[in-house]
């Protein structure tokens, strides 16, 4: 008999490292994405503040014009043939993470956003939750959003400008995940 696992895990387990190229939704095909190009990066926390490493995020999102590239945005044709609309990056030992994107645009009713998943070590299914942009984020109306009653937890949902993580001319939004636990990012059903 081999060796048994530890009871207290749950996987699922991925590998060490991806492509450098699936955070980077800016280019697809040759061509470079319309819009503002931003890094979204953040940390991935457990309860106790615990960085959660080897974390995979995937992101989807409209592009610039509030256009999803799936057949299912009757949209579709237009858009932006440099911007992908989906991502994957995975956490390193301290939990970070990082994607190359665009500012959203906004779409029926929705305000600008990404769409984000978390998959991790010792989560028995997937964790979504959704990224805002706004300035002021108490005058954001969006349908997603007002789900969320508590106002400190709405707030948790917003990407906050971190001008010390820019490069150069694009500006860097930095959104922080605690999976569980004193602030939890409020998750979504999928």
């Amino acid at each position: 008999m081999g060796t048994p696992t530890p009871y207290c895990t749950i996987g699922p387990f991925f590998p060490t490292q991806f492509a450098d190229d699936c955070g980077d939704l800016t280019q697809f095909e040759g061509r470079t994405a319309r819009g503002q190009h931003i890094i979204l990066t953040g940390c991935v926390v457990e309860g106790g503040n615990v960085p959660a490493g080897n974390a995979i995020l995937e992101i989807w999102q409209a592009d610039a014009n509030g256009v999803f590239r799936h057949s299912l945005d009757p949209r579709c044709s237009e858009a932006d043939p440099g911007f992908f609309g989906w991502g994957r990056a995975r956490t390193d030992a301290e939990g970070r993470y990082r994607f190359l994107t665009v500012v959203p645009g906004s779409y029926s009713g929705r305000r600008p956003h990404v769409n984000l998943m978390v998959l991790a070590i010792g989560l028995t299914r997937r964790l979504v939750t959704t990224v805002f942009f706004a300035d002021s984020p108490a005058e954001v109306d969006d349908p997603v959003l007002s789900c969320v009653q508590d106002a400190a937890a709405r707030g948790r949902l917003f990407a906050a400008r971190d001008e010390s993580l820019d490069t150069g001319p694009v500006p860097a939004y930095r959104f922080d995940i605690v999976l569980r636990g004193e602030n939890e990012t409020p998750f979504f059903l999928d």
